[in-house]
């Protein structure tokens, strides 16, 4: 599988690279096209989407962003047709962070090797340059993997059980979802036996921004200058050894507290609930091995308590939830891999339009008036197309607007009725041949251009938000030039254009008669 979707890659790059002495910016396009065909065409595991992206970024760095978004709107197809898999979740991992994530077995260390591959996603979460989007996508990713690992058979274990728990609730905390950073962090203080959690302890370089005081950031800063003064009074060698670290079930009290305050704090009450500080103190007390860690949070939380930060009293213990029914949002996820991909074509564009202005004329925010239709932003799309079409509709040079699967999913039902009809016609436009010649007559049956969709939005949107019938016309009126720049054999693009006209024509007659 791996070596057939390299070999597919290697012929588009190689078809494109051989052509980039004619004409660069032909080229490019041709493999553009040629992304999506791949990524739609063959299979796609973990292994074949870093070769790919490694390997795309040697030519072009944009053609690596452009994959990355194709990778995304890829596997929300496959997750509306048969749910979200582990297979799925380990081609997202290596897209996200460009490794391989632990191949699973069925033996007692399963869940060591998710809680390891979550671990190392949770990490990447520190890189400043991913966008916020792609942040929430690594949260989400990271949230299922978690629930992996309380699905594994030797998840009952003490220590695993209650690591995992502990970082859900740090991600829900992160993503202000608080009941539920509350209901976990009760599945591990109610744990009666905590012996063995000693040995897995939360590793402080994981945890994300959890909350606008940086307690846990303060805390970790701060057992760090200790060590160093202790280092330096008692002329001692360097010791890095738990200094990074809390204990699992002390981090428990500590998150559900916190997450209590804010979700009182709506309901005006006006002091801690006496039940948990009390359990929080007697944990503290009765722990054998503190680290310094700890000890600094538990006296951030007294500091606050003293201020009087709202907790409810009278909140009721809820019944202990299962794995599976708690399971992953996959609609949040599907959402955010949308957004996340919108945002990395708005990048490649951006890129494609630095690189080729000088010999053809692109716009940037096709992409970002398709994904503001898609949401019933009509406003913002109608401004955005009607910028896009004013810039497109004399100048010279096509770029073209793939209409894959993956890409089909952010267009309306009668363009991906149309797409369908034209498979229909042309079965073989689809088929994965790369052969210059064959690559090329594809072209006019499975994308359309900039100026199309544009003009396609700009009537749809025009017609949602009740336009008049004057401005309705002048639309039409750029729906004639762009038919009579068209080149005939596009079929696609003449398509969508003979719809839009139409669509346009038939309101028209409705409101005459």
């Amino acid at each position: 599988m791996l070596t057939r979707c390299k070999n597919a890659v290697s012929e588009v790059l190689l078809w494109g690279l051989t052509t980039v002495q004619h004409n660069s910016g032909f080229a490019f396009s041709s493999v553009e096209l040629g992304i999506p065909l791949v990524v739609s065409t063959w299979p796609l595991n973990a292994q074949s989407c870093v070769s790919c992206i490694i390997e795309l970024a040697k030519i072009n760095t944009a053609f690596s962003v452009y994959f990355t978004a194709t990778a995304f709107l890829h596997v929300v197809c496959k997750i509306r047709r048969s749910g979200f898999s582990d297979e799925l979740m380990d081609l997202l991992i290596a897209v996200l962070g460009q490794f391989i994530p632990a191949r699973r077995y069925s033996n007692r260390y399963s869940s060591v090797l998710l809680l390891h591959t979550a671990g190392k996603l949770m990490s990447l979460k520190t890189n400043q340059s991913s966008s916020s989007t792609v942040q929430l996508i690594e949260i989400e990713l990271s949230k299922a993997y978690l629930y992996r690992v309380l699905k594994c058979k030797d998840s009952d274990r003490d220590s695993i059980y209650c690591l995992a728990n502990v970082y859900l609730a740090v991600l829900y905390y992160t993503t202000g979802q608080y009941q539920t950073a509350i209901d976990h962090c009760t599945l591990v203080t109610r744990t009666q036996d905590h012996s063995q959690c000693s040995s897995s302890v939360v590793q402080g370089e994981l945890l994300p921004k959890m909350d606008n005081d940086n307690n846990i950031d303060n805390a970790l800063g701060l057992a760090v200058f200790y060590q160093y003064v202790r280092q330096a009074a008692l002329n001692q060698q360097q010791q890095t050894q738990y200094i990074s670290f809390f204990t699992t079930e002390l981090l428990a009290h500590y998150i559900l507290m916190t997450s209590m305050s804010v979700i009182n704090s709506r309901k005006l009450t006006q002091t801690f609930s006496s039940t948990e500080c009390q359990q929080y103190m007697k944990c503290i007390s009765s722990t054998q091995k503190l680290f310094i860690t700890d000890v600094l949070l538990f006296m951030f939380l007294h500091h606050l308590s003293e201020h009087k930060l709202c907790l409810h009293s009278a909140w009721q213990k809820r019944q202990q939830l299962s794995a599976e029914k708690n399971d992953h949002n996959t609609p949040d996820l599907v959402e955010l891999l949308q957004k996340s991909a919108i945002e990395h074509l708005t990048t490649f564009r951006q890129m494609k339009e630095r690189d080729f202005s000088s010999i053809t004329t692109v716009v940037t925010t096709d992409f970002e008036a398709l994904y503001a239709y898609k949401c019933g932003h009509y406003q913002r799309c109608l401004q955005l197309s009607t910028q896009n079409v004013h810039t497109l509709l004399h100048a010279d040079g096509i770029t073209i607007v793939p209409t894959y699967p993956e890409f089909v999913q952010l267009m309306d039902d009668d363009i991906a009725c149309m797409t369908a009809l034209t498979l229909l016609a042309y079965p073989d436009c689809r088929s994965p041949e790369f052969i210059a010649g064959q690559f090329e007559d594809k072209r006019p049956y499975v994308c359309f251009s900039q100026l199309t969709l544009s003009l396609y939005l700009m009537t749809q949107c025009q017609l949602k938000l009740g336009h008049s019938v004057t401005s309705l016309k002048q639309t039409l009126d750029y729906v004639k030039v762009a038919l009579r720049r068209n080149p005939v054999e596009w079929t696609l693009n003449q398509l969508t254009l003979q719809l839009t006209r139409r669509k346009g024509i038939s309101h028209m007659e409705m409101i005459s008669d």
